[in-house]
């Protein structure tokens, strides 16, 4: 039965091979948060493995790699439709640009991936190549161009707690490697004198990883809790499009001081407020800076999102504030790794568009990474909004944080999966970090993670409220919050000199 259906895949021509290409990488995007049918990658890969032994050249095998990664990415990334949407007025037009457009230039990535499989000899060997260069690909497509590390075929196995603890050895690229290991052997079989032998192999990685992650997290100690912190996470649940309007800033503001207050037990300590919560300079306005300390607990304090203007001059950070009973900003830390188009407008002299939040001019970048240490606080690492996302660039390696604070505003994309799959990848933040992750999102989800990446309490999308919590202990340094991306890169790269650079494992195709 294998044999036969890899022979009839291989077969396909034309529309149809590129078709099906297509078909399967929009399928693949079920196995990624929040729906996790992560077995589907067993379905879907290795009728990519086969189509590409069809591919009569390299035009072919690049184009097989591009039509999937299209699908991929249409398809998971649907949701950044949305944020155009909201200011339709202003915006819709960029609309094919981010459903068709983007997907386009990162399926390139993917074409890249299948090119270099192609490569390899015999079946088992291009399954092989496939899952080391799609890694690669993966791994480069984060870090190029500002870096995009969205939807990594890793995060499908987000959604078991014991899966994702490997993240804590080999990070989030390393368990890309092991789930695209698993999920492309299987092709060989079609070929493959011993069938069973490969597909015991292609179950028995996860099961051991599974199994590795259960007895982790069977070991782990009860969550402890900082003595005397006590936090309120504030999610308000404001539409984007009335967020920054005038006509409706003194209601916003009235109802995150309401929900700052309301039943509060008297152990919190500090309330947290998401990204640009503040909507306006609060370094310019004491009687707002009043208003706001109204919300401080005593000998606490408020961390809020805020505009700040840097150096008094023009221009403006999307930053964290933190502000005492007294109404004294006593700490600030600027974003630095801005979204494109979003915060800025990459080539802004040159492209005649604005950008998409708030405010016609582009927001300034920090200085980077750094861990913020304040009075009655363990220090904390703190990341707006889709900073959360970049493996081993969440806290700084020389003076490590007891925590990771982020602050987000998902509302630009509404009833998706945009904020689920920006929760998940947080999540695995925490345990590849071995740190808690505070989440405090504009209309959710705000959750409370701890170290190992389990979710302890959590707000759901689209709903007003907050969350009271103890601040949960950190565990001491996992080996990726210390090695970083140096083993799961020794391991790709020793793999791919072995296949391709061993003598009689490469192969170059004559072109008809």
């Amino acid at each position: 039965m294998i044999p036969a259906a890899a022979k009839k895949v291989a077969a396909l021509a034309g529309w149809r091979r590129y078709g099906l290409a297509f078909v399967l990488g929009a399928v693949t995007t079920l196995a990624l948060p929040p729906v996790y049918l992560f077995p589907l990658l067993f379905l879907v890969f290795p009728p990519l493995v086969w189509l590409l032994n069809g591919a009569p050249r390299k035009r072919s095998a690049f184009a097989v790699g591009w039509w999937f990664g299209f699908g991929f990415f249409a398809f998971g990334l649907y949701w950044i439709g949305n944020a155009l949407l909201v200011f339709s007025d202003k915006f819709a037009w960029l609309l094919p640009f981010a459903s068709a457009g983007l997907p386009a230039f990162l399926a390139i990535f993917c074409g890249a991936a299948t090119l270099i499989a192609w490569f390899a000899q015999g079946t088992l060997h291009r399954a092989v190549g496939l899952a080391l260069a799609w890694v690669a690909s993966e791994w480069l497509r984060g870090h190029i161009l500002t870096g995009f590390p969205w939807n990594l075929i890793g995060y499908a196995w987000a959604g078991n707690d014991g899966l994702i603890q490997v993240s804590a050895l080999v990070g989030i690229y390393g368990v890309s490697l092991a789930a695209m290991l698993t999920a492309c052997l299987p092709a060989a079989m079609a070929e493959s004198r011993k069938p069973r032998l490969i597909g015991a192999a292609a179950l028995a990685l996860p099961l051991l990883i599974w199994a590795g992650g259960t007895a982790r997290l069977s070991v782990a100690p009860e969550t402890a809790y900082v003595d005397g912190i006590g936090l309120r996470i504030v999610q308000s649940n404001i539409p984007q499009r009335e967020k920054w309007a005038a006509a409706h800033q003194e209601r916003n503001l009235r109802l995150f001081l309401d929900l700052s207050r309301a039943n509060r037990p008297d152990w919190v300590t500090h309330v947290i407020w998401p990204e640009t919560a503040a909507t306006f300079f609060p370094s310019a306005n004491p009687g707002l800076r009043r208003a706001l300390s109204a919300v401080v607990p005593p000998g606490g304090l408020l961390i809020t999102g805020a505009p700040r203007r840097v150096d008094d001059s023009r221009r403006v950070a999307n930053a964290m504030i933190a502000l005492n009973e007294t109404g004294r900003i006593v700490a600030h830390y600027d974003k630095f790794h801005l979204v494109p188009f979003g915060e800025y407008v990459p080539l802004a002299n040159i492209l005649p568009i604005e950008k998409i939040t708030h405010g016609k001019r582009g927001f300034t970048p920090g200085p980077g990474v750094r861990t913020l240490a304040i009075a009655g606080l363990p220090a904390f690492s703190p990341l707006i909004c889709y900073e959360v996302i970049f493996p081993g660039h969440v806290a700084d390696g020389s003076r490590r944080p007891a925590w990771l604070l982020n602050l987000t505003n998902d509302a630009w994309y509404g009833l998706s999966a945009g904020p689920h799959q920006h929760l998940a990848q947080a999540r695995v933040r925490a345990v590849e970090e071995g740190l808690p992750l505070i989440r405090a999102a504009y209309t959710g989800i705000s959750a409370i993670v701890d170290p190992y990446g389990r979710i302890l309490q959590q707000r759901p999308l689209n709903d007003a409220g907050a969350i009271d919590t103890r601040l949960p202990r950190e565990i001491a340094a996992p080996p990726y919050a210390i090695w970083g991306d140096i083993p799961f890169g020794v391991i790709l790269l020793l793999s791919i000199v072995i296949l391709f650079v061993v003598p009689g494992n490469n192969r170059k195709p004559k072109e008809p």
